[in-house]
Formats: C-alpha cells, structure tokens, sequence
C-alpha cells in the first residue's frame, strides 16, 4: 500500500511539474503590437509535426486560407498571405502572435485565434440552442502552437 501512494504521489508531482512549463492561453503575454517573446512550452516545437498541424484538416487546417509554393499539398487556399519565406518577414515572437491571436497583430482578419479561450462569442453546444460550456478549449495546444511555430520558422527565401 505504501508503494503505491508512493508510486501515485510521485505521478502526481511529475505531472504537474510538466503542466507548470506550459502557459496557459489566459497567461500569455502579447507586446502591444501582438509579439509572443516566451515560448508556450518552454521548448522547441518540431517542425515535421507543426508541417502536419499546418495541413491537415482535422488540426489547424492553415492550408485552407495559405499556400507555400513549394509543398505538394492538395487545394491550397488563397485568402492569407502566401508563407513562403515567413521566417524571413517574421520574426519567431511575431510568428507565435500571429497564431495565438492574430487579431492582435491584423485587425480585422479572419484567421481564427488559435491559443485563446476568451474575449469572443464561442459556437452553441450542437445543435441545442444552448450556449457551449466553459469547457470549450483553445483550437491548438500549446505543443501544436510551439510546433506550428518551427515549421514556419523553416520558410526562408
């Protein structure tokens, strides 16, 4: 029995020292022109895992509205920016911005903000007529954020 209160509270402290390293979306902190200095995790993103984020559908669906010339990716959108060379126009802090809450940076844009919980009219639960609950999570984590970020950084001229 001993062993596994143990076993248990040690699962416990490692768990949320993990959870400590992450900013919560209420807790980032954006310069006044929309920059994230900090990063969401405290690590690097990888970027064959933020290429997935960008173009998959099911995830951050970026390849809806941009294009990168050079990937082979089917019906890309034309409505934002093009990407390529998006590490050369901005900067990491102006990148990570610009996927937490692009609002901040692009007024009136209609790219969704993508690490935030707050401050805007979230959809109703289904179909019921009902508002959503407080429940309701950002689009990314901020692992996908951090990953997104890599990749991006990967676009040069």
């Amino acid at each position: 029995m001993k062993l596994t209160t143990l076993t248990f509270a040690a699962a416990m402290v490692a768990g949320t020292a993990m959870a400590e390293g992450v900013v919560a979306p209420q807790d980032v902190v954006m310069s006044e022109y929309g920059e994230v200095a900090t990063s969401l995790t405290g690590k690097p993103g990888d970027p064959e895992r933020g290429f997935e984020v960008y173009s998959k559908r099911s995830l951050g669906n970026c390849v809806a509205c941009h294009e990168i010339s050079t990937l082979d990716v089917a019906w890309p959108g034309n409505v934002g920016p093009m990407l390529d060379g998006a590490a050369d126009r901005w900067s990491e802090a102006e990148l990570r911005g610009i996927v937490v809450n692009s609002k901040k940076t692009f007024e009136g844009t209609v790219m969704p903000a993508y690490y935030r919980v707050d401050g805007f009219i979230r959809p109703g639960n289904a179909y019921t007529g009902k508002a959503a609950d407080d429940s309701f999570g950002p689009l990314l984590t901020a692992e996908q954020v951090e990953d997104v970020i890599a990749f991006l950084s990967t676009l040069k001229e």
